[in-house]
């Protein structure tokens, strides 16, 4: 039997127009100021159902230079939401379900490293994962088990489109970096800030982990956009953090990512081509025949190119 939201996303599919089906498209998650950029026309707000309840807000619709690209404020218009509030899996979910295939996640950082100095740009290539909430971060269970490969958690395919990006248009941008993702909503305390030092992360923040986890199971290819806005607390002789300096250095940083976002639209591939894009023809361990109708209905967006060739069965 369908659950009310399977049937809900299966009657919304076929209100779609067959370009928004048939076309890939780019995601933009950030701060709701992101989609406010040159350029972008035919602006759309949508309202989008999915199995895991409501998405963050309306997911913003529009086009760069021809491409479809859709664009969601993760904390809510007006930063209504903590992170540990964020519906992650319906955020991931709407986006793939309106055809995203590739997803940049924009967000503000702590700096745990010097050279890292605020209002610098991060391109991780790592991620450290302390929020503890596994079970939310992920589409499967419920009958049908899978487990992605994620010793690299980011697309190295578009993190080298985001870094020739940043540096043609001479942001201060590193190329590299561990993020380390908390739980918040407060700040570290100083002994965590030199604990997380100490292994190794170069950067703070609390939202990044559970997107970069949810997009690799939706076969998305994913890369972060960190916007360093302080030193977190570990750094002495400098005050420690807080709201109005983050929202001040973000704000100032915002301007830059919207222009590297703007001039990276054109250079991404109009096809899916990267490993990102195919990671489940080897991490589904149920077979086809055994999926239950109702957690597969669930999982179209994602689930709906493999049929009973595909897969082995009992």
């Amino acid at each position: 039997m369908l659950t009310c939201q399977a049937l809900d996303y299966a009657l919304s599919r076929l209100n779609m127009s067959s370009e928004t089906m048939n076309q890939h498209a780019i995601g933009v998650i950030g701060g709701s100021g992101l989609y406010e950029m040159d350029g972008l026309e035919s602006i759309e707000a949508l309202e989008v159902r999915t199995p895991f309840g409501d998405p963050s807000d309306k997911v913003i619709r529009g086009r760069i230079d021809g491409r479809r690209v859709y664009f969601l404020p993760r904390h809510g218009v007006g930063h209504r939401f903590l992170p540990h509030e964020i519906n992650h899996r319906a955020n991931i979910w709407a986006m793939r379900s309106l055809g995203v295939r590739w997803l940049v996640s924009v967000s503000a950082v702590g700096s745990l490293r010097e050279e890292m100095a605020p209002r610098d740009i991060v391109i991780p290539n790592q991620l450290i994962d302390r929020t503890g909430t596994g079970a939310k971060h992920t589409f499967f269970g419920n009958g049908i088990a899978a487990h992605v490969g994620f010793a690299d958690p980011y697309c190295a395919d578009l993190r080298r489109l985001l870094l020739e990006t940043a540096v043609s248009i001479a942001a201060k941008v590193h190329g590299k970096g561990t993020y380390l993702c908390m739980n918040g909503p407060a700040f570290s305390t100083r002994a965590e800030a030199n604990m997380h030092r100490m292994i190794g992360a170069d950067v703070i923040g609390m939202t990044n982990a559970p997107e970069a986890r949810l997009c690799r199971e939706a076969e998305i290819s994913a890369a972060a956009l960190a916007l360093v806005t302080d030193y977190d607390c570990w750094k002495v002789d400098e005050e420690a953090v807080d709201v109005e300096t983050v929202v001040a250095n973000l704000t100032a940083n915002s301007t830059v990512a919207k222009r590297i976002i703007r001039e990276l639209i054109a250079k991404i591939p109009e096809s899916p081509d990267s490993a990102a894009h195919r990671v489940l023809d080897t991490a589904l361990f149920t077979p086809r025949d055994m999926w239950p109708s109702s957690t597969s209905a669930n999982l179209a967006p994602i689930l709906g190119r493999f049929d009973s060739s595909s897969l082995p069965t009992a």
